[in-house]
Formats: C-alpha cells, structure tokens, sequence
C-alpha cells in the first residue's frame, strides 16, 4: 500500500532538515508518535535507529523501530520499518520560492497474505489524514522557530 501527503512549509529545506534530526522532538508534530527514541549511538546518517510507540485510532498500541537507509541532507530521508508491518517512509524536501514543498511517502506491508493487504486499505485513509495533520503540525512548529 502506497500512501502520500505534500505540504508547503515557510522555510528553506535546512530549517526544516534540522527540525527532522530531532528525532525526540517528532513526538510533537507525528500524530500517531506517542514518543521517540534514538538506539544507536549515532544520531544522523544510514544506520541510524529509532524506536516510536505509535498509536492506532488515538490509542498508543505498538512500538516499531525504523532505520535509516537513505540520508541525504537536506533533501530526502528515508526510513525502514524493521517491525510487524514492512515498508519504507520517504521524507523529500524540494526547495520552491525561499520555502520547502514536504513529501511523504509511505509504502507498507503486512506479513500476513491477503488479510494484511485488505488491513492496509481500511487504514489507507486514516493514516493519509493523519499524515496531513501531521504535516500541518510541521509547518505550524517550522514557523514558529
């Protein structure tokens, strides 16, 4: 399942780049992140890991470590999801008029055969509003820095 939300934000792609390394400070503007922390030693780059308790319909229900395996600063992030559900995140920052147009891509999967495809589809909507409020959270915080 392939999910995607775009937003403009009103800084250049370096303040926003820098509002992504903090990964404890995502929790403020993830909407479905309850928390999220660093495992590995190193803060930036491939290879870095983070753990997140995540909610489902508002109730903190599982935690998921993600790593990443694309860093390419300040223009795309890409994270893996190494838990129960599969799949990658991108985060891509394009420059445009002193702003940074934000793109999420979301591409997951569900070990289970068929039962989690057809998991995925109910949720395909809730998780693209939850990635547009998520979006809005982020340019309300780039914003106000």
């Amino acid at each position: 399942m392939r999910v995607e939300a775009t937003r403009d934000l009103p800084a250049p792609p370096e303040r926003v780049w820098s509002s992504l390394e903090r990964w404890e400070d995502q929790s403020r503007w993830i909407r479905d992140a309850v928390w999220v922390r660093v495992l590995t030693p190193e803060r930036s780059g491939v290879g870095t890991r983070v753990k997140v308790l995540n909610r489902i319909l508002h109730v903190p229900l599982f935690t998921e470590q993600l790593e990443v395996v694309g860093w390419e600063p300040p223009r795309r992030m890409v994270m893996a999801h190494r838990s129960f559900v599969r799949g990658t995140g991108t985060w891509t920052l394009e420059p445009v008029d002193g702003a940074t147009r934000f793109t999420w891509t979301e591409v997951l999967s569900l070990p289970i055969p068929l039962l989690g495809e057809l998991a995925l589809l109910v949720y395909r909507p809730f998780l693209r509003r939850l990635m547009r409020g998520s979006l809005a959270n982020l340019q309300r915080l780039v914003a106000s820095t």
